[in-house]
Formats: C-alpha cells, structure tokens, sequence
C-alpha cells in the first residue's frame, strides 16, 4: 500500500476550537497534515484520505510542547472561514 503525506499551515487570528479538541485554541499559525493512501486496482491515480491532523501547542509544558491530534478536515475548514468572517466584521 502506497501512502503519501501532505503538509500545509494554516493560520488563525483570532482564538478557535475544533471538534475533538479540548478548549479554546490561541491564535497562530499551525502545521495540518494528511495522510492519504493509493486506492488499489484502478487504472488511474487516486488516493483516499485516511487522516487529517493538526500540530498543537501543549498547555503547561513549555514552548517546546506540542501535540498531534486528529481532526475531520470540514470543521478545520469551517473554523477558518468563521475566522475570515471575523476578521471583516
């Protein structure tokens, strides 16, 4: 099986929380992977998404904490379009 990671940042200006997530996270910028493998049998390329997560500070462990967790990738989506729309507001 063929897997293949893809990495991109996102940044937040204001605070935001996630599904799944615990609390209110700060603003920043933060690194989201995801991992997608190869659909087997096909006669062209495609890959299926098997998970999306996004690279967190850790609270109370020093700058240097950070922590991976899993997110669905629409409510990623939907947290930064409500932070557009804030941002205008």
């Amino acid at each position: 099986m063929s897997v293949r990671t893809t990495s991109r940042s996102v940044t937040f200006r204001r605070a935001f929380s996630l599904q799944g997530v615990d609390g209110m996270q700060p603003p920043g910028t933060y690194t989201v992977e995801t991992d997608e493998e190869l659909i087997p049998g096909l006669t062209f390329l495609a890959y299926r998404r098997m998970a999306t997560t996004i690279t967190l500070p850790v609270r109370n462990r020093g700058a240097a904490a950070r922590q991976m967790s899993t997110i669905d990738p629409a409510d990623l989506e939907s947290a930064l379009a409500k932070d557009l729309r804030t941002e205008d507001a």
